[in-house]
């Protein structure tokens, strides 16, 4: 593998009540990080990064996702998002090297059966930032209840020369979610033009 591995951390939070009322059941969200020495911090500017990303995507790939299926069972998983910050000596182009392949992401849709694109933010950041995974429902993104975001941080990572390569997954939505879907919407607005082609 192409991305020595110096730690993986693994953050999870259930919530159970919001805005003081409980849920019909609580919902948990799972981070899984993987701290990785960037292979191109030092090189100066890399032309083409793909020798990497053949090389080391995948396995990093099938490897974060196994943690997260050591949590939450694939058909329990409902949301699902990535994320990956690179240290002071890379590029952002770095983090999404990694990321923005279907080398790697093809892992976690396989795992949950899903059909959605996965969400993502890519950043630079120094160790102990803040680390948003966004996420949406794995099988359709107008779903805006399945519209969250899990954030966590790790006091020690990235450093300058290293990535933070982050999955996450969430077994529900928002604890409330009302204010309805994309589709609604399209519907709503569709009838509005009718009634003002009408009027």
């Amino acid at each position: 593998m192409s991305f020595e591995i110096r730690k993986i951390v693994t953050y999870r939070e259930t919530t159970y009540i919001e805005a003081g009322k409980a849920g019909d059941k609580p919902v948990t969200m799972l981070g899984v990080a993987a701290v990785v020495t960037n292979p191109w911090a030092g090189r100066g500017f890399v032309e083409d990064l793909s020798p990497e990303i053949r090389s080391g995507c995948s396995e990093l790939g099938e490897l974060i996702v196994k943690h997260i299926l050591d949590e939450i069972p694939g058909d329990q998983i409902e949301a699902y998002g990535k994320a990956a910050v690179v240290g002071a000596e890379g590029e952002i182009e770095h983090a999404s090297a990694i990321i923005h392949t279907l080398r790697f992401g093809n892992h976690f849709r396989e795992a949950v059966d899903a059909k959605s694109y996965l969400s993502f933010t890519n950043k630079r950041g120094a160790p102990g930032t803040s680390i948003q995974i966004p996420m949406m429902h794995k099988h359709d993104e107008g779903f805006r209840s399945h519209y969250i975001t899990l954030e966590m941080r790790i006091e020690d990572a990235p450093r300058a020369d290293e990535i933070v390569v982050v999955l996450g997954a969430a077994d529900g939505g928002r604890l409330h979610p009302r204010i309805g879907n994309r589709y609604q919407d399209l519907k709503e607005l569709a009838e509005e033009a009718g009634q003002a082609g009408n009027a």
